[in-house]
């Protein structure tokens, strides 16, 4: 009943108000983030959503500010994540502001407040059939696997906590995993996965080791 009837309702709400509390401090890292990254504060890329009737993954444009810098090596590539991360990217993903945008996906119906975190779209093709069903539901600005590692933990970890949510939506879990996800952000935990400064890339459960 909440997750068919009233989580979309409640999302919708608390989103929206609270897009109107932080308003001042949205339009304050929109300025001080196009400064720092002398340029474009936000990052917007495509991620797949919720299913749609015909099978198909919504695409969505998910919005954040920015954490990373767009400088290149001698033949024009990207540098490496760790070398692209800046000092105030850093302090948006201890404090968790840089999901702050993720707010306007969850008002206009993108997203939820709470559900699998969205990934990356390159990665559809890669899914199990049964990882593919956390495309079940909107993705979610927080999620089970959020609060047991984020991104400390493996892609198989996050896959079964992603569908362990799915098949049991209630109002008191949602507020569980908010609570969770709070106290995670002051103990800034898992922001980084052991070997990378971001979650390594997802290249199939087969592939994909277990250690990661």
């Amino acid at each position: 009943m909440y997750a068919k009837f009233f989580k979309r309702f409640i999302d919708f709400w608390l989103a929206f108000f609270a897009l109107i509390v932080f308003a001042p401090l949205f339009l304050c890292l929109s300025v001080i983030g196009s400064i720092a990254m002398k340029g474009n504060p936000y990052f917007i890329q495509k991620r797949p959503g919720k299913k749609k009737k015909n099978g198909e993954e919504k695409i969505f444009a998910l919005i954040k500010f920015r954490t990373m810098s767009n400088k290149k090596d001698q033949d024009g590539n990207l540098l490496p994540d760790e070398q692209r991360l800046t000092g105030y990217g850093k302090f948006l993903r201890k404090t968790s502001l840089d999901e702050l945008p993720e707010l306007v996906n969850i008002v206009i119906g993108d997203m939820a407040i709470v559900g699998p975190r969205p990934l990356l779209v390159k990665y559809l093709p890669l899914y199990t059939e049964e990882q593919r069903k956390r495309h079940e539901v909107r993705p979610g600005l927080t999620g089970l696997a959020q609060i047991h590692g984020r991104n400390a933990i493996s892609w198989e970890e996050k896959f079964t906590l992603d569908l362990e949510y799915i098949q049991k939506i209630t109002f008191f879990g949602d507020l569980k995993i908010i609570f969770g996800t709070v106290k995670k952000v002051f103990r800034r935990e898992g922001i980084h996965s052991e070997t990378a400064a971001t979650m390594e890339e997802f290249s199939g459960t087969n592939q994909s080791s277990e250690d990661k």
